[in-house]
């Protein structure tokens, strides 16, 4: 079962193309500091403006470096039912684990709409899906009642939950059953998400901060709380810098600060501001982390 920390990764850039060297040291490096698993394509990930062949190379490229050691959720999302069919077979082709599928954007589709895009997907390729409700993307939120009935389709396993709602735990667990596997997608309120229970996080964070983050989801899943407090404040500021400006170009920033990669990002995304930069740099201080 997917647990713990799992990073939303970046894909770097480097004059306009993918950097598949600073891509294949970002996931060892996760790797190595005790990352739970990886999400590569994801929002994080500027999958909207991948090409499917920029996309299916970093997902071959994650598994990879991966080696098995921890699995890959590979972001197969979209407002196309058929393009996320496209994408979800060719990710299961490329190596991946699972799939994360977004709640489709823009179009807005009722309750019935939004189980006939989870259907389709699940009839149509054989892998676990997880599930991504992201109301302040999509502008479309699946309610507790909607996820219960897409939770009763085979291949679906969990939820990615950025609702910030955390009562939702529980009326997920109530309605999906206690197998239904319940990732948070806010880093802010991870911990409180375990505490309801959840089993981990797919995160920003744990872009600049892995190791931090493995060992408080750690915490949180052995119920030591203290100590995931104590670590937690210590990302607090982190959590918000990398939103301080749209996301993921405080992750980039970040990690071009630890040498990771440049804070190249694609349009309509630019880079952070002199003010973010600032910011950011004084959260991962305070975590110890520069």
């Amino acid at each position: 079962m997917v647990h713990g920390s799992n990073p939303a990764l970046i894909t770097p850039f480097r004059n306009g193309i993918v950097d598949e060297q600073a891509f294949q040291k970002l996931v060892a490096w996760q790797v190595a500091e005790g990352t739970h698993g990886l999400v590569p394509c994801g929002t994080t990930g500027e999958s909207v403006t991948l090409s499917l062949q920029e996309h299916v190379r970093v997902v071959e490229m994650c598994v990879e470096v991966a080696a098995g050691k921890v699995p890959v959720i590979a972001g197969a999302g979209s407002n196309d039912t058929a393009h996320a069919i496209e994408l979800a077979k060719h990710v299961k082709a490329a190596g991946a684990d699972a799939v994360l599928v977004v709640a489709p954007y823009y179009n807005k589709p009722s309750p019935d709409g939004l189980f006939a895009h989870f259907k389709a997907i699940n009839d149509a390729v054989d892998i676990p899906i997880y599930i991504y409700n992201v109301p302040g993307r999509t502008m479309i939120d699946m309610s507790p009642e909607t996820v219960g009935r897409i939770a009763q389709l085979a291949n679906v396993v969990g939820i990615k939950d950025a609702s910030n709602d955390l009562s939702r735990v529980a009326k997920h667990r109530a309605l999906a059953g206690l197998e239904f596997n319940q990732l948070s997608g806010e880093d802010a309120s991870a911990l409180g998400f375990n505490a309801h229970g959840g089993r981990g996080c797919i995160s920003v964070t744990a872009n600049v901060a892995p190791k931090l983050c493995a060992q408080m989801q750690d915490a949180t899943l052995q119920g030591a709380f203290d100590t995931a407090r104590a670590i937690d404040d210590r990302l607090a500021p982190l959590h918000k810098a990398m939103f301080c400006e749209p996301s993921p170009a405080p992750a980039k920033y970040a990690c071009s600060l630890l040498g990771l990669c440049t804070d190249e990002v694609r349009l309509p995304i630019v880079t952070c501001s002199d003010a973010a930069k600032a910011q950011i740099r004084s959260a991962m201080t305070h975590a110890g982390l520069i």
